[in-house]
């Protein structure tokens, strides 16, 4: 198989634009999720998801032109994707549910250090420096931070919760290196995208009658508007978005951005939920920024 394409473009203001974008609707999807949880069963949501964004997807493609089924050397790719794409929500929702959520948000954000890991071995141009590890190690540090101060008094963490949560991170992670370390690099966002879709819609269905979830329970105008709000701006736009940088900007580099969802998320629920903010989270988003610097920053010429 031909050696993909490798981008070595460092990050510019268009891309730490995007990747702001993307973690802030993310943060917000928590949000929306809570919310949409209350009527629409988690894992038969997500199945339903992909079902109406495949949709979207392939609208969008015949109207801009863009193929979606050529012949190119991607479907097993594009299928080992899916299947990654499908084992993060089939993991997080029950991970979510045996453990406190803050708890979980922790582990599910391990991902970049699986992707910086893992880039280091498979793609070129894309290794792991200490002063990339010192970055990812303090934004981590800023993320716990932001999770510890918003821990609750509920039920006792479960440690089986935390390693479904755990996986659905090293899940996300496969997904990411998957994109970036072959063919799928060099087709369109909306193709990667796409293949991620068809193949998690009836595994997530599947599952959710193995679970045995209800369904939709109570389609009131409120949650049905966030259920929507989680198909059009989060999975339709963010995730072509998210792929669009992939494509195009080191895949650590890309990758550690995602650290700011879960506080971006805080934020979201101080605003439309009324939950409390405290000073940590501005600790927080300063170790989190300056670790960012430190894995975005580009390496001396020597």
């Amino acid at each position: 198989m031909a050696q993909p394409r490798v981008s070595t473009r460092p990050l510019d203001a268009l891309g730490v634009g995007g990747l702001l974008a993307c973690c802030a609707i993310w943060g917000v999807n928590q949000v929306a999720m809570k919310i949409a949880n209350e009527g629409i069963s988690p894992v038969f949501q997500a199945g339903l998801r992909s079902v109406l964004v495949a949709i979207l997807v392939l609208l969008w493609a015949l109207t801009r032109g863009i193929p979606l089924f050529a012949r190119d050397g991607t479907l097993w790719a594009g299928i080992a994707a899916g299947l990654a794409f499908t084992a993060n929500f089939l993991f997080i929702g029950p991970g979510l549910a045996l453990t406190e959520a803050s708890r979980g948000v922790l582990f599910l954000y391990t991902a970049p250090f699986f992707v910086a890991a893992g880039a280091h071995f498979l793609i070129p141009g894309d290794r792991l420096t200490r002063l990339k590890a010192a970055g990812l190690l303090l934004a981590f540090i800023g993320l716990t931070v932001s999770v510890v101060d918003n821990l609750g008094t509920g039920r006792p963490a479960s440690l089986l919760g935390d390693l479904y949560c755990l996986v659905a991170g090293f899940a996300w992670a496969v997904t990411t290196l998957i994109v970036r370390a072959t063919r799928l690099r060099d087709v369109a966002p909306e193709r990667n995208l796409f293949y991620e879709l068809v193949v998690s819609a009836p595994l997530l269905f599947f599952a959710a009658w193995w679970y045995g979830e209800p369904g939709i329970t109570n389609p009131s105008p409120a949650i049905l508007a966030w259920f929507a709000y989680s198909v059009v701006v989060v999975v339709f736009f963010s995730y072509t978005l998210w792929f669009w940088l992939l494509n195009r900007y080191p895949a650590s580099q890309v990758s550690v951005f995602t650290f700011l969802a879960p506080i971006f998320a805080v934020i979201a629920g101080h605003l439309l939920l009324g939950e409390p903010v405290t000073m940590a989270l501005a600790v927080a988003l300063a170790l989190v920024a300056f670790g960012i610097y430190l894995v975005s920053k580009p390496a001396r010429a020597t």
